[in-house]
């Protein structure tokens, strides 16, 4: 229970000047920095340093005399800074001169350490320790950036930047009202749906490449889901008669891809329409748990056959998901099933829907759902409910078209029986809404 405090500290409290608080906020920031500093150099010689402990918090305390003398001006606050600044460069040329050295890190935490007491003064205490923070840590790291470093080529800037230009420069000046009464969806909302899948596949991009490098087949498989869980079982069907004995572990691993494929379907319905994301929890939370149960399964099921060799990754790093070509063929599929969509929808009504969703599981599914997510159609929410699951059914069956025909043929029975029951669930789901 909350004891309440007690009324003499909370007056000692309230009686205490503002200006003492930040000034030994101020003080405790400067001083961590400084600390940190001796730390990182506590192997160079003493004469090689700039300063440490000492120094940085005398910089700090300085600092925060100078702002407090004119807030308002910062006449002597901006004074004190060229100074220190002159005094900093005179340091760096006879580090230069004497010891051959070009690194400025030091100089640059020794002017936000002086920074600091405005900080305190004019921002809230979350931003002020939020730059303490990251200046004890960019420091620290630097033996990880560099290794870090090496891991990018020459594309992946460029990669990052045509992201960003899809994201932050692209998206928010189109324009949010439908094309036309044919094609009832605006050019916001068909870049939004390409923004949205995009920033799924660069994302299990880079945990693949970056924090998973050598990831085993399992990883691989989730990451692989989040990027799409048909060309993932492609690929580790086809693959898994090069490692026969790591069977089992193929056909779990494809039936985690598709766990992630349930997850990332939900992750779009909740970002695209939360009224039908809500009407897919129990479908969803139904198909993820026995997803996961058939991967966990064969996951723990002994091969029959010889003894595998040291785990190799069945899955291979993919190209990347921001590739022009990938972008535009989606961006085509999508203004073809918004348009196929709404045709059939007008001329068939909900059961032309229906049909509609069973036949596009042979393809890329995303544009198809996330139509259907984006609806203006004046349908009920149930009946695109039933197109959702209808075509995870029908890409499931795709899927299982695919692992039976390129596996090794000691998996097929174990794909046969995992996918119809996954199947089976999708149709027992879609006749209850239809009910």
């Amino acid at each position: 229970m909350h004891q309440p405090v007690h009324p003499l500290f909370e007056e000692y409290l309230h009686n205490i000047p503002p200006d003492i608080i930040k000034f030994v906020i101020v003080v405790i920031f400067v001083l961590l920095i400084g600390l940190e500093q001796r730390r990182h150099h506590i192997k160079e010689e003493f004469e090689s340093r700039f300063g440490t402990d000492r120094t940085f918090t005398l910089i700090g305390i300085l600092g925060y005399i100078l702002y407090i003398i004119s807030p308002l001006t910062l006449v002597p606050f901006l004074g004190g800074g060229a100074v220190i600044s002159v005094l900093l460069a005179i340091s760096y040329l006879e580090k230069i001169r004497v010891q051959k050295m070009f690194g400025i890190t030091s100089l640059v935490i020794a002017i936000i350490t002086y920074s600091l007491a405005p900080l305190v003064y004019t921002q809230p205490a979350w931003l002020v320790l939020l730059v303490v923070v990251c200046v004890l840590i960019i420091t620290e790291i630097k033996e990880e950036l560099f290794e870090f470093s090496k891991k990018f080529d020459n594309t992946e800037f460029i990669t990052l930047a045509k992201f960003l230009v899809l994201a932050g420069v692209i998206l928010p000046l189109l324009p949010d009202k439908p094309i036309s009464d044919q094609l009832n969806i605006s050019p916001f909302k068909f870049w939004l749906a390409i923004v949205a899948v995009s920033g799924i596949s660069y994302l299990s991009y880079l945990l693949k490449k970056f924090v998973f490098p050598k990831s085993g087949i399992m990883l691989a498989a989730m990451l692989g889901g989040l990027y799409s869980s048909t060309a993932t079982t492609f690929i580790i069907a086809r693959k898994s008669k090069e490692i026969p004995a790591e069977g089992n572990k193929a056909i779990s691993a494809i039936f985690l891809a598709t766990t992630m494929m349930y997850l990332r379907i939900f992750l779009l319905a909740l970002f695209f329409n939360k009224d039908i994301a809500l009407l897919l929890i129990p479908s969803f939370a139904v198909f993820i748990l026995v997803s996961s149960l058939l991967a966990l399964y064969f996951f723990r099921l002994k091969n029959t056959t010889a003894t595998a060799p040291a785990e190799q990754t069945l899955i291979e790093p993919r190209s990347n998901p921001l590739e022009l070509k990938t972008a535009l063929v989606f961006a085509g599929l999508f203004i073809l099933f918004a348009f196929i969509t709404g045709f059939v929808r007008k001329q068939y009504g909900a059961s032309g829907i229906n049909v509609l969703s069973l036949i596009v599981g042979v393809t890329d599914i995303d544009p198809f759902i996330i139509n259907v997510f984006q609806s203006k159609w004046n349908l009920e929410n149930s009946v695109l409910v039933i197109a959702v699951l209808n075509a995870i059914s029908s890409n499931n069956l795709l899927k299982l078209i695919y692992g039976t025909t390129l596996c090794d043929t000691a998996m097929r029975k174990k794909l046969i029986a995992g996918f119809g029951i996954l199947i089976g669930i999708g149709v027992v789901m879609a006749c209850l809404f239809y009910w």
